[in-house]
């Protein structure tokens, strides 16, 4: 069993000033977000930045967690990594087009305040 960890920060200005872009801003959220994510974000009204950057943090981390997994870098994209809440509001990652056969068990950790967000992913290997 190997344990695997990775970790990102970021700031959620830089993420609002992604979205809000005139020229590029749609392009931004449909190339890394999913569809279950923009709405769950959009829901969230004047905090929806916070959880837009959340979710960009834990999709950053998860890469870093899988990425000893992936033969390239590049097979994977933003949005086969997605970040999703259960009943209790936990987040939890659906994974697609990805192999989890080595993967026993994973955990994701998001929290955001006024000016950050930060994610940390750990997974258990066989």
């Amino acid at each position: 069993m190997k344990i695997c960890c990775g970790t990102d920060i970021i700031e959620i200005e830089r993420i609002k000033e992604s979205i809000e872009d005139p020229r590029m801003g749609k392009a931004f959220l449909t190339r890394i977000y999913t569809q279950k994510e923009i709405h769950y974000c959009e829901s969230k009204k004047k905090q929806k930045y916070q959880h837009y950057a959340a979710r960009f943090a834990a999709k950053e981390a998860t890469f870093k967690a899988i990425s000893q997994q992936l033969a390239d870098k590049y097979s994977i994209t933003w949005k086969d990594i997605e970040v999703i809440n259960d009943e209790q509001g936990r987040p939890q990652l659906n994974l697609f087009g990805i192999d989890l056969n080595n993967i026993e068990d994973m955990d994701l950790s998001i929290s955001h305040c006024k000016e950050y967000a930060i994610a940390n992913v750990m997974l258990l290997r066989k």
